[in-house]
């Protein structure tokens, strides 16, 4: 569920390169801090992030066990022209074409730690293997390589188990910083995807007890 890319410019005139995500997701996709107050909320330790250098690449996995149904994971997954109302740092996501199971995204936005701000803009590839893997790959962009899938694991007692695995190589942030930087944007993604799907199944179930009343 991710990205064409164009280089953005420093605001002191350097050309920067950066990151630029959606999914998916995972892929990855950055996220959503929208939360229904009468819905579960998943506090930060219940979503779990490994990241691991991999030669000039970042190889992340992020895990959180949901209280939702298969199909409100699906759909938020899904929403890629919504995006970019629940992603931090992600400015537009847009359905550009269809083909088949593999649904074509633009996506613009920003990739930061602390004070650095890099541009991210990709055109990603994600293909749609319902209702439980969406595979996420970039065609073009500012980033030298983003690709990664979410998997939908149902679990005891209803419960639903989301994974993004994915490796992302930026093009020319300096190996630390650069790792600091995806680190932390695919985090704050996936934390954001794992509370929308919060507040939307709160929503659902609100809608139903209404309708029992």
């Amino acid at each position: 569920m991710l990205f064409v890319v164009e280089p953005g410019c420093h605001p002191h005139g350097g050309r920067m390169h950066g990151l630029r995500l959606a999914a998916h997701g995972f892929l990855l996709h950055g996220c959503l801090i929208l939360l229904c107050c009468a819905g579960p909320a998943h506090s930060a330790e219940e979503v779990s992030v490994e990241a691991t250098r991999r030669d000039e690449a970042l190889e992340v996995v992020c895990r959180a066990l949901l209280d939702a149904p298969l199909e409100v994971v699906w759909q938020t997954l899904t929403d890629y022209s919504r995006l970019s109302e629940f992603i931090p740092g992600m400015r537009r996501s847009r359905l550009v074409e269809r083909r088949g199971q593999v649904a074509v995204v633009e996506q613009t936005g920003e990739a930061g730690f602390l004070f650095l701000k890099f541009p991210i803009e990709v055109t990603i590839a994600s293909t749609e293997r319902p209702p439980h893997v969406l595979e996420a790959r970039m065609l073009k962009g500012n980033l030298k390589r983003l690709e990664g899938v979410y998997r939908i694991e149902p679990q005891a007692g209803g419960k639903i188990l989301l994974t993004w695995n994915g490796t992302i190589e930026a093009l020319s942030m300096p190996p630390l910083l650069g790792e600091l930087v995806m680190r932390s944007n695919i985090e704050d993604q996936f934390r954001g995807m794992v509370q929308e799907i919060d507040r939307r199944e709160a929503l659902r179930r609100a809608r139903e007890t209404e309708k029992k009343q």
